[in-house]
């Protein structure tokens, strides 16, 4: 029986020519990271093992994107256990104020994840880099603490549910919107503990920014991992990135799988999460008038330099709504500078809208933009949980930037289409 991309990597990684489904392995691993709500912990766990050092100082990044520039004192002082730490061992990819970014934006784009690797994070968004082809899964902060000192980790070879998308996708319908159709579908534990391998003339159609917003979100469905076969468009961005040699994957033809989905995306619309889960999804079209308080477009699902395109396309020459706070977060300081560059930031300042640094900041609800009692959020952030984004009885609602930006204008749920007809 054939293998499936993500048990090639895997079986690479623990010396073997094949694993199976539901087999316990313990895999070496390329890249480990955590960020400055989840080393803190990491870090104490470490320093109890008494490893004396990591396990190599290359392959270990520290990001503190969660509250960064620090919000208060406690933000400060985790931030200072990381710097402290990174210092101590000779980590080389502690990312401080100015050169940091969202930490799965920043991490890809560097070149410190490349096809075929296998990587564990303290986030359960590191998913997201099975976007150019490699295992990537989040871990608690004690197995994030052995990884640091051991170099490998254990787990469970998982199933996998493969998904076929086919079709041509309408106008302002991306990538955003395929993963939360497919959520809504198969629901919030609907791939538990399974890899989501993301296929099909759709996928294969996609920009490397959609790629990254569907892994990313793996993890909203209870999935181990989100995975694409890489392509030529995975190459394009990875050759100019790579400093070291890498191998691609891809699936037998007889791989075994747990499940074969097939998504029409031909007849989709942009498609909007409604509170408290991103299974709770309705197209555009069913929304009805929902008034927002803010909007918010950036964070590690859609914070890279298309998002912010699609966002400027629709508010240039047009004004944020009176009652609308509009936010925008690019997800690392290159594509800070490109979207500056490229004057996207004339459009956001001019049309009301603040731009921050690259942070976390709102999408779980750290700062940078939490939400009073009874305010609603549109935002194309990956998480709607009761109190995600300040106030616990706040709303949030999840959409692509498309969505987001017309909302901002609108003052209530809407999409571009709607700004035509004004």
């Amino acid at each position: 029986m054939g293998q499936t991309i993500t048990q090639k990597i895997l079986a690479a990684h623990c010396g073997k020519d094949a694993v199976e489904a539901g087999e316990l392995i313990t895999a070496k691993l390329d890249l480990v990271l955590a960020n400055d709500i989840t080393a803190p912990i990491a870090i104490r766990e470490f320093e109890k093992i008494g490893a004396g050092c990591v396990f190599d100082k290359d392959k270990v990044a520290l990001v503190p994107d969660h509250s960064t520039p620090a919000k208060d004192i406690k933000s400060a002082e985790q931030v200072k256990i990381m710097r402290d730490f990174a210092r101590k061992y000779g980590i080389t990819n502690f990312f401080e104020i100015g050169r940091v970014g969202i930490e799965h934006t920043l991490l890809p784009d560097m070149g410190l994840v490349l096809p075929g690797d296998a990587v564990i994070g303290a986030d359960s968004h590191t998913c997201t880099y099975g976007a150019i082809g490699a295992f990537s899964t989040g871990v608690g902060s004690t197995d994030l603490a052995a990884a640091m000192a051991l170099g490998e980790t254990w787990l469970r070879v998982p199933e996998t549910i493969k998904f076929v998308y086919y079709g041509k996708l309408n106008k302002w319908v991306g990538g955003k919107d395929l993963i939360l159709y497919t959520i809504g579908k198969i629901g919030v534990d609907g791939a538990l503990y399974c890899s989501m391998e993301f296929t099909g003339e759709t996928i294969e159609g996609l920009p490397m920014a959609d790629r990254f917003t569907m892994c990313n979100m793996a993890i909203e469905a209870g999935g181990k991992n989100g995975i694409i076969p890489p392509d030529e468009t995975t190459l394009a961005y990875v050759k100019q990135r790579a400093k070291r040699e890498f191998k691609t994957y891809k699936s037998d033809a007889d791989a075994l799988y747990k499940e074969v989905i097939e998504i029409d995306c031909s007849k989709l619309e942009p498609q909007i999460a409604f509170p408290h889960l991103p299974e709770n999804t309705k197209p555009l079209s069913e929304v009805g008038n929902v008034k927002i308080d803010q909007s918010v477009i950036g964070s590690c699902t859609n914070g890279r330099i298309e998002d912010l395109r699609v966002a400027a396309e629709i508010l240039k020459g047009r004004q944020v709504h009176r009652d609308v706070r509009l936010i925008i977060f690019p997800g690392t300081q290159e594509i800070y500078k490109q979207a500056m560059h490229e004057g996207l930031f004339d459009i956001f300042v001019d049309s009301g809208a603040a731009v921050s640094t690259p942070t976390c900041g709102p999408c779980l609800g750290g700062h940078m933009g939490c939400l009073a009692e009874g305010e609603r959020a549109i935002a194309t952030t990956n998480r709607n949980f009761v109190g995600r984004m300040g106030h616990p009885k706040s709303e949030v609602y999840l959409s692509g930037p498309a969505v987001a930006a017309a909302s901002a204008v609108l003052g209530c749920i809407g999409g571009p289409d709607q700004l035509e007809k004004r």
